[in-house]
């Protein structure tokens, strides 16, 4: 027994450590330790802001919870759908054609618009770390380009054919959006860039001009997923009985309010992803700078709508409410990287009380959204957007910087809506004429869950 330890011992090196060779380590250097922490920090940059992608995912489970909760039962399986559809059909479609479109070398030096070519074309073209980062970013950039598709769903809501739905989903997704994003963001990715971050207004001989600046998307994201939805509206009609010949407006309520509020607090959650997470860096603590502007935008824009729907009808009223805090949310997305707190909590509730009195005025001129999404998304996204001009610690209007910036931010937001609406209003033409747009009559009373996917949200047991 005692020869077979020995012969143990002697074999694994223990017995005769003393005597073994031992490797000595690597030598530690200053450009060693330099290496190592720009290695470290780049790593963490690349870990927050896969995760900020992830609570930007999970986005999408808001909007559908906030969409179905809005619209009528009969509809729900139809919402949660296409809602699932933006994720999956949209990620091919910018995988595919978008995310060339919008970071690619530019077709037109310094105006945007990428040459085409297959993602991974641009993401593997720097190798090494620089790689690596490249696939982050990606992700980041699929989750934000399946947020604007999804807008759309909710201003067609209950009328829309899903294979028509999902073709417009496909389009906005691979050329829509990408194409005004690289206006406004081509930079990012550092291919090129695109004209509105060249805008310099008010430049003059040794003085910097102003340039459009929308940190995190109330307008290339929000406002465009917005106005796309506004297109499809006026095409496909208003739901049936909304309307009345005699001028009365028929409420079409909403059948889960708890469903809505979850989808609400949803979105509110996997905003600290969207705004924080624009910054793609932990570095001197920006992120968290902003996820304090972000969540007291919010929460001012719900204590404006509620206060205003409050003394309009008497009593606060739910589905505006929960709209106001999502109305904060998008209007702060755009200059939440450089306010005041003072600053987030006015242009919240800016957007708080905008957004009731835009959803009272969509519905005065019969445009049907049934979900408030182009108020809160369209309107409020182009007033935070122009708030950059007033708000601003550097270049607003209200800190001493002219108005140079306002034309700035005013020029971003017309561009982003002639494009896109325009673009959109193109799209939904073609497909009412060829594929068709909107379900039939029986259709529409019926629901669409049964005949469009033969299934039910909520089947009554035998």
């Amino acid at each position: 027994m005692v020869k077979l330890i020995f012969l143990f011992l002697a074999t694994t090196g223990l017995l005769f450590a003393d005597e073994m060779p031992v490797e000595a380590p690597p030598e530690v250097t200053l450009d060693s330790l330099k290496s190592d922490i720009a290695t470290l920090r780049s790593e963490t940059d690349w870990v927050w802001t896969c995760i900020a992608a992830f609570l930007v995912f999970f986005m999408q489970a808001g909007f559908a919870f906030v969409e179905a909760g809005f619209t009528r039962a009969k509809n729900t399986v139809n919402i949660l759908m296409k809602n699932f559809a933006d994720m999956s059909f949209g990620a091919m479609a910018f995988w595919l054609v978008g995310f060339s479109l919008m970071f690619g070398e530019a077709v037109f030096k310094d105006f945007g618009l990428g040459q085409w070519s297959l993602a991974e074309n641009l993401l593997n073209s720097d190798k090494g770390e620089m790689e690596a980062g490249n696939y982050t970013f990606f992700i980041f950039q699929i989750v934000f380009a399946a947020t604007a598709a999804t807008i759309v769903s909710g201003t067609m809501a209950e009328r829309t054919k899903f294979h028509t739905y999902l073709l417009f989903s496909i389009v906005i997704t691979a050329v829509i959006y990408p194409i005004f994003g690289s206006f406004a963001w081509a930079g990012l990715f550092g291919k090129s860039s695109g004209f509105l971050e060249n805008l310099q207004i008010g430049s003059s001989e040794g003085v910097e001009g102003r340039n459009f600046l929308d940190f995190a998307g109330s307008t290339v994201v929000h406002s465009v997923g917005a106005w796309a939805g506004l297109a499809g509206a006026l095409i496909v009609g208003p739901r049936v009985g909304k309307f009345q010949e005699d001028g009365r407006i028929y409420p079409l309520l909403g059948h889960n309010m708890s469903m809505a509020a979850l989808g609400v607090f949803i979105l509110w959650f996997g905003w600290f992803g969207f705004n924080p997470g624009s910054t793609t860096s932990v570095g001197e603590g920006s992120f968290a700078r902003i996820a304090v502007m972000t969540h007291m935008a919010a929460c001012a824009g719900a204590m404006g709508s509620m206060i205003v729907t409050w003394i309009l009808f008497k009593k606060p009223e739910i589905g505006l409410s929960l709209n106001g805090a999502l109305a904060g949310l998008v209007a702060i997305t755009a200059p939440c990287d450089n306010v005041s707190i003072s600053g987030a909590v006015a242009i919240g509730f800016v957007a708080g009380v905008l957004v009731v009195f835009s959803v009272l005025f969509f519905d005065k001129i019969k445009i049907d959204d049934p979900v408030g999404a182009i108020s809160v998304h369209g309107v409020c996204g182009a007033w935070g957007t122009l708030s950059v001009g007033l708000f601003n610690l550097d270049t607003g209007y209200l800190y001493g910087g002219g108005t140079y910036q306002l034309i700035a931010q005013g020029i971003g937001i017309a561009t982003a809506f002639v494009w896109t609406f325009t673009t959109s209003l193109l799209v939904f033409l073609i497909l009412k004429y060829t594929v068709g747009i909107r379900v039939s009559m029986d259709e529409e009373i019926i629901g669409l869950d049964i005949l469009e996917h033969g299934n039910e949200a909520y089947p009554v047991s035998k």
